[in-house]
């Protein structure tokens, strides 16, 4: 356990000036590793540090979510004290509550309450606040201001219809010079990630979601196929072969060396487009997703927490750092610097996020009305039916299997883990 950990000392940028610094405590924390997260961790770690006199060890965590919550999974049904502040995505709470420390006793209500109300309600788990909001997420498009305007497009698509046009002619005449571009980027791979993108645009298309709020399996019906119809011809097509192996940096790897006409991905991949160096530096446009047939935009809800492993042996100090990371001042840091969405409603009204940030305020409602995952109604069988369906769409997406047969054989699986209970 202790080599998959990997730690990696961040030391406090200060010195340690008395004996009550000398003191100090040393907490792990498994942050980020997507993007900018690590180094945004580091910072406000660093921060924290300094302000206490303790000292903070980062991990290093893979960045697939399902790889991460195996190893966490693993560490915390050992009730190893290794790691004392974990981030975890905003499915896993009813996961894992039962080894989390409860916060409710170490961070004061006024403090939780700045947050949004449906985040902290996910976040709690048989009374107990099992998380402190840290960053929320939902999916956007993005694409490429110059090229629109070089084609003679006023405007992001706003069907997927017309995404699929606007991205050939894109493709199409960029190719003449730029062998390697191409219309459209998304997360294809078979992970939880494809879980996010199939989710919207099975919703775009009005086909709902996996499983109904009242536990009802809802997931083959004719819109559900129209929308992974649409996804399969992507492929090959607007977007290359190898989608389907592209995570969220893959596919922002592609879109930030200036490769990409349009590309799906979360709220981070903009501050990292933005930077020096990147070849779309003043070029990014941001949207909502396209919408269906019949349907309307979708983005599914994502977003991460920070907990406090309840086998820490610093327990008062873990409370503490989550309380300073989640907290206004360092979440207005993060937005600023790095583009990640605040959990905190006063921050969407910020002049200096907004001034950073521009499309934060006018891709409000698509954060705050995103899509759930049925986490809370499939309970600690979420992960069954989330690979379920990944591996379902990416038979499809991989040419093996046609929508029909596909979501007729997945509907079919997940009764089958229905069945067993949740």
């Amino acid at each position: 356990m202790k080599k998959a950990l990997a730690l990696i000392t961040v030391t406090a940028a200060c010195a340690l000036a008395n004996s009550a610094h000398a003191a100090g405590v040393t907490l792990t924390f498994a942050c980020d590793s997507v993007g900018s997260g690590y180094n945004e961790c580091q910072k406000g770690a660093n921060a924290w540090a300094k302000k206490t006199g303790n000292t903070v060890k980062l991990v290093q965590v893979p960045k697939e979510t399902d790889q991460r919550l195996a190893l966490y999974q693993q560490q915390l049904g050992a009730r190893a004290s290794d790691v004392d502040v974990y981030m975890i995505d905003v499915v896993w709470p009813g996961l894992i509550s039962q080894h989390l420390l409860d916060l409710s006793k170490y961070i004061p209500q006024s403090e939780v309450a700045q947050h949004f109300p449906a985040i902290v309600k996910n976040n709690t788990v048989n009374g107990k606040l099992v998380g402190m909001p840290f960053f929320t997420d939902a999916g956007v498009l993005y694409y490429r201001t110059d090229l629109l305007a070089k084609y003679g497009y006023k405007s992001a698509p706003k069907t997927w219809d017309e995404l699929a046009e606007m991205a050939k002619k894109i493709q199409d005449g960029e190719r003449k010079a730029n062998s390697k571009f191409v219309g459209f980027v998304f997360q294809g791979k078979n992970y939880e990630g494809l879980t996010c993108d199939a989710l919207e645009w099975i919703s775009s298309f009005g086909g709902g979601s996996i499983v109904d709020a009242s536990g009802k399996v809802t997931i083959n019906n004719p819109q559900a196929v129209a929308a992974l119809k649409a996804a399969q011809g992507f492929v090959g097509s607007i977007a290359p072969s190898a989608v389907t192996t592209y995570g969220e940096e893959e596919a922002r790897n592609v879109w930030q060396a200036g490769n990409a006409a349009f590309m799906r991905n979360w709220p981070y991949a903009y501050a990292a487009g933005q930077a020096e160096g990147s070849a779309v530096k003043g070029k990014i446009g941001v949207a909502a997703l396209p919408a269906g047939k019949g349907g309307k935009p979708a983005a599914t809800l994502g977003g991460w927490q920070l907990a406090v492993n309840a086998y820490s042996k610093h327990p008062k100090e873990a409370a503490d750092l989550v309380r300073y990371m989640t907290g206004a001042q360092e979440q207005k840091r993060r937005a600023i610097e790095a583009s990640y969405n605040p959990t905190i409603a006063s921050l969407y009204k910020d002049q200096g996020v907004l001034k950073a940030v521009p499309f934060f305020g006018s891709l409000y409602n698509v954060f705050t009305n995103a899509v759930a995952r049925p986490a809370t109604i499939t309970g600690s069988k979420y992960n069954q039916v989330s690979d379920a369906f990944s591996t379902a769409v990416y038979s499809v997406l991989t040419k093996k299997a046609q929508p029909e047969a596909a979501l007729s054989s997945l509907q079919s699986q997940i009764n089958r883990i229905k069945g067993r209970g949740w």
